[in-house]
């Protein structure tokens, strides 16, 4: 069965084997320290990755959106522009909808970017909030 993990903490050791870790920056940073390029970011993020034998990494970056660190290689998307009004729950959206589309057999690069796609959506309402499939698949741009 396929493991999930939004991790919290130094110790990722007790992440090994997930197919899944989700950080954001600052906990990549509390984990492998602080990286001084892009191309940097990329060693250690695999490096992490291959070492505790991880499926994908998938690094949170707020306005920077996310990349995905695979066995092939990284993906970034962009951050969907969008007026932010509350974080709350992004996260967990985030992590929601990767696993479904996992659970659905969708490649991860897909699955990322309709992450990307529902954590968009979720930072422009108030609260914590749900995303429709109106939104999400929709044409709600």
């Amino acid at each position: 069965m396929p493991i999930i993990a939004d991790p919290k903490g130094d110790d990722y050791e007790r992440y090994r084997g997930v197919a899944l870790l989700t950080p954001n920056r600052a906990e990549l940073r509390e984990v492998v320290g602080a990286w001084s390029s892009e191309a940097d970011l990329h060693r250690r993020a695999q490096a992490l990755r291959e070492s505790l034998a991880i499926g994908h990494l998938l690094l949170t970056r707020s306005e920077e959106g996310m990349t995905l660190f695979a066995p092939d290689g990284a993906t970034h998307v962009p951050a969907q522009a969008r007026e932010v009004f509350d974080v709350s729950g992004a996260g967990d959206t985030v992590v929601s909808v990767l696993a479904a589309m996992m659970a659905l057999g969708r490649p991860m690069d897909e699955a990322m970017r309709l992450a990307n796609r529902a954590g968009g959506i979720v930072v422009g309402k108030l609260g914590t909030a749900a995303v429709s499939p109106a939104e999400l698949f929709g044409d709600a741009s």
